[in-house]
């Protein structure tokens, strides 16, 4: 039975272990392509293209029958490659309703959307049925879609026809599936060996079958099974929640020691990232890559411009300056792109703000300034918390959101110009004050002094420091009989008992 207003359409990927392997292996695609799984020498087919089906491959083969067909390119089974494609297969199913249930399996990926109600956003079903395929065709991978107001008409259909796109209309769900074979049942091999004594081959065959003679031969089961195969199965609908996660994960075929190579590959997992994020109206705001080396180690680094963008050329070009700048030790087996996604706003500066430069470019010239001078040389100075002189430290460069609106305030105080580095000058003291120093082979009398001001910091390292600071008036005499007077910072460092002139007052 089905109930009013039900509506099901189940996206159905085969043979997805292979499929997984090409998504982000794009010039393999039109060749025959066999994924074999196991330890040397026991492995076995496990999945194939539609190339190497051409070919006579069936699953069980073993390494030593593949050999003799050619060509034919062998490949291992990536379990981490078949997550990470189930993941974004779950997140496109996610886009067209927030209720998918996932029904996959090791070779098959197979989900069912919720989308009744969504005839208003998406268009009729067969309109979004073309919208999804089209979108998982992007992500790289060959599906089919079957709609059905009874959800395991739609999950049996989808599994036994060869239509890629499938509109079973209400009442007609017995005839569609009659003539689709046991298999896509699931059906238990004892009941299987069952139903072909009993000359049973397909579903219509099995809807044929007198209910309470079938229940009293093979039990309750034979009820379902009659169920199945007539359309009239209730399910009750349990959705999965999917996390946001953009992660893409690839194991290389040989290890790859060249940096050419490797962003080959990384350009290919950049496209996928991009588009996932943009079809949420987002984009990529850092990326970070995790470099599987040999040897078990990883080289990790991550990368995030002054504005979110998705914008691939400019991802690549600063991925390839950092991996330039920090070359890996070893070579790479495997690859994987973590980003987070960030606002795709502007930012709008005042009318009177200065001119910013374009954040693409200014990424790609810091990038190479820092390849050149380090990561530690290269952003925006920000004071540290601490009395010591010049303490701060660099962050990463960051385009304002926002304007400021505040208010300029302004002050009559004196300006101040630091001397950096600082120079030395020699001081005379009595009664532990300076009375007279020598600044650029001039000697100053000391007019008026005020301090010490005393500083000290980060006793608990080794990085301790202590200062006495000292604010002096200074007059000096020429032999014509003028005068200069200079207003200065002196700094005193009493673990090498040395002065130093750190700043001129104007």
């Amino acid at each position: 039975m089905n109930r009013a207003g039900e509506l099901y359409a189940c996206l159905y990927a085969k043979e997805f272990p292979a499929q997984a392997v090409l998504r982000l292996r794009p010039e393999l695609r039109e060749q025959p392509v066999v994924v074999i799984e196991g330890e040397p020498p026991l492995q076995t087919v496990c999945s194939f293209n539609a190339k190497a089906r051409y070919l006579g491959i069936v699953r069980g083969m073993t390494r030593v029958e593949l050999d003799t067909f050619s060509p034919l390119i062998v490949l291992p089974r990536s379990r981490t490659e078949e997550v990470s494609t189930h993941a974004v297969m779950l997140e496109c199913a996610g886009a067209f309703s927030p209720r998918v249930e996932d029904r996959s399996d090791g070779s098959a990926f197979l989900c069912v959307i919720d989308i009744a109600g969504t005839e208003k956003l998406l268009g009729p079903p067969e309109v979004l049925a073309r919208k999804l395929l089209r979108r998982v065709q992007v992500l790289g991978v060959s599906a089919s879609v079957a709609i059905s107001r009874n959800i395991y008409t739609a999950l049996s259909y989808v599994r036994g026809s060869s239509s890629r796109i499938a509109f079973i209309a209400s009442g007609n769900e017995g005839p569609a599936l009659a003539p689709l074979p046991l298999k896509v049942l699931d059906i238990s091999s004892e009941h299987a060996e069952t139903f072909g004594l009993w000359g049973i081959r397909t579903l219509g065959a099995v809807a044929a079958l007198p209910e309470k003679e079938l229940i009293s031969r093979i039990g309750q089961e034979g009820r379902r099974l009659r169920q199945l195969a007539r359309g009239e199965l209730p399910h009750h609908f349990v959705p999965y929640e999917a996390k946001f996660e953009l992660e893409e994960r690839m194991e290389l075929d040989t290890p790859v020691e060249e940096l050419e190579r490797l962003l080959f590959v990384v350009n290919v997992m950049l496209e996928q990232l991009i588009f996932r994020v943009t079809a949420r109206v987002l984009a990529l705001a850092s990326v970070t890559i995790t470099l599987s080396l040999e040897g078990n180690a990883v080289h990790t680094r991550t990368v995030r411009p002054a504005l979110p963008t998705n914008d691939r050329p400019l991802w690549l070009k600063l991925l390839q300056l950092d991996l330039e700048a920090h070359p890996t030790q070893a070579a790479i087996v495997a690859v994987t792109l973590t980003a987070e996604p960030g606002s795709t706003s502007k930012v709008q500066l005042g009318l009177f703000s200065p001119q910013l430069p374009e954040p693409m470019r200014l990424d790609v010239t810091l990038a190479r300034i820092r390849a050149l001078v380090g990561d530690e040389c290269v952003g925006s100075p920000v004071l540290r918390d601490t009395n010591q002189p010049d303490g701060f430290r660099v962050e990463p460069f960051k385009v304002p959101s926002v304007h400021s609106s505040s208010s300029v305030t302004v002050s009559s105080s004196a300006a101040m110009r630091q001397l950096r580095p600082p120079e030395r000058v020699s001081v005379t003291l009595r009664d532990r004050q300076p009375t007279s120093f020598v600044f650029r082979d001039c000697r100053y009398e000391v007019e008026h002094v005020y301090g010490p001001w005393l500083a000290e910091g980060d006793w608990w390292n080794r990085q301790t420091w202590a200062l006495e600071q000292w604010d002096l008036i200074g007059r000096s005499s020429a032999p014509s009989g003028e005068s200069t007077m200079l207003c200065c910072c002196l700094v005193r460092d009493p673990k090498e008992q040395s002065w130093q002139v750190v700043t001129l007052y104007d």
